[in-house]
């Protein structure tokens, strides 16, 4: 299959400063949603609980959204999921999460009579009551983990633990469990924010309407979801590094200049979508924005290596016309997996659900941007490059020698 007939020639870098222009303004735009609107950071990256429940009846989200704050919970964010095996589904966010406050902690070892460094209290009361040797918390705060050296009353410890403000245990039979009888291991199964929440939906809208049980639990710590930022973007940053050195090895060193502003212009642009468009920022988007590094990259080292293959065939072109025939030859296979891959996404696009949809959404507009950038970005940028700064001799140094003879003047009769 050729869209592009052998021999069809394009010129492409006649154009080239109107092209440049209207990326950087659309770069600049880009870099101002970021903050207005802003980038809508998910549960991963700013910490929150999430759950999904399918919902007996249909609920409007908006009276979902008032039940969960009546419920106590700020900044609620309710979605419509669409799901053909399940009807009414929806999926809520909140900001809260299953944490347990230094007070908190206390309370419960001054409870279980543990001094602060793990051994008894003087306190009286606690003179014939069985002393934890081990306590832990759990990082998401719905969970105790106690050892006793012999084995312990989990009625008494249940009576120790109730009346704590904040706590509250899961149910009477899952509260306090014997973990490993060998060990004398007691967990303490708190009741978590996702838990609270389908309660607090439950006594609002009724039990005619909200499940005893929802789909899916999720929660994510801030402080867990400050460090998935930071590894996010270190982690793009360490990818254009590397590849800006393949780009100077495998190549020259004026070639990866333009890759990697191409890949920079790419990935820019494709948040900007997702900020535009309010579309969440989680661990997927992430692995997206990687996935158009990599599909952005993998373009324009053809169009390079077609330009290096071109260098030496025709010395009698210019580096532009050069750029223009190499692009022109691979136009053609561009539009070919360019093509095929968007079509992909957008069935992933039109058929997906949630998180899927965000990532076709983000990988459909980098193929697009990243198919121009190869064309108009990266290959002009090397050509400046070229000429700025190596004074042309990307094509001086192929230029053919001349032999003696052509050097000799001819004789004038």
């Amino acid at each position: 299959m050729e869209f592009i007939k052998p021999g069809r020639q394009f010129d492409f870098m006649s154009k080239r400063l109107y092209f440049i222009g209207a990326s950087v303004l659309l770069l600049l735009l880009s870099i101002v949603t970021y903050f207005v609107p802003g980038l809508r950071l998910g549960t991963d990256f700013r910490g929150g609980t999430e759950i999904e429940v399918a919902l007996k009846q249909s609920v409007p989200t908006t009276e979902i959204r008032h039940a969960v704050e009546r419920a106590g919970f700020e900044s609620p964010e309710v979605i419509e999921v669409t799901s053909p095996g399940t009807p009414n589904r929806v999926m809520i966010r909140v900001l809260e999460v299953n944490t347990l406050t230094e007070d908190q902690k206390q309370a419960v070892r001054h409870r279980l009579c543990l001094a602060e460094e793990g051994e008894a209290t003087a306190d009286p009361r606690c003179a014939n009551v069985l002393v934890p040797t081990e306590i832990r918390f759990s990082p998401g705060g719905d969970k105790i983990s106690l050892r006793y050296e012999k084995a312990p009353d989990l009625a008494a410890i249940e009576k120790q633990i109730e009346g704590i403000e904040g706590i509250t245990l899961q149910s009477r039979e899952r509260g306090v469990v014997l973990a490993n009888e060998r060990d004398h291991k007691v967990d303490i199964h708190l009741r978590s924010k996702g838990d609270l929440l389908l309660d607090g939906l439950r006594h609002e809208l009724g039990d005619d309407k909200v499940p005893e049980q929802a789909l899916r639990v999720e929660w994510i710590g801030p402080k867990a979801g400050a460090q998935l930022r930071d590894a996010a973007i270190k982690s793009v940053l360490i990818a254009l590094i590397f590849i800006m050195g393949y780009i100077a090895l495998r190549f020259d060193l004026r070639f990866a200049p333009g890759g990697i502003v191409a890949l920079v212009h790419d990935v820019g642009i494709a948040l900007g979508a997702m900020a535009v468009t309010q579309r969440e920022i989680t661990i997927s988007t992430v692995a997206a924005m990687l996935t158009i590094v990599g599909y952005s990259i993998n373009d324009t080292v053809i169009v390079y290596d077609r330009i290096r293959e071109n260098l030496p065939r025709h010395r009698g072109l210019s580096f532009a016309a050069i750029i223009n025939l190499s692009i022109s030859e691979m136009l053609g296979r561009t539009i070919i997996t360019s093509g095929v891959t968007a079509l992909s996404m957008f069935a992933f696009l039109w058929w997906g659900t949630g998180m899927i949809k965000d990532f076709a959404f983000a990988l459909l507009v980098g193929i697009a941007v990243g198919t121009y950038s190869s064309i108009y970005i990266a290959a002009p940028l090397t050509e400046w490059i070229d000429k700025r700064f190596f004074g042309g001799s990307a094509v001086q140094r192929r230029a053919p020698k001349r032999t003696k003879q052509e050097k000799r003047p001819h004789a004038v009769v």
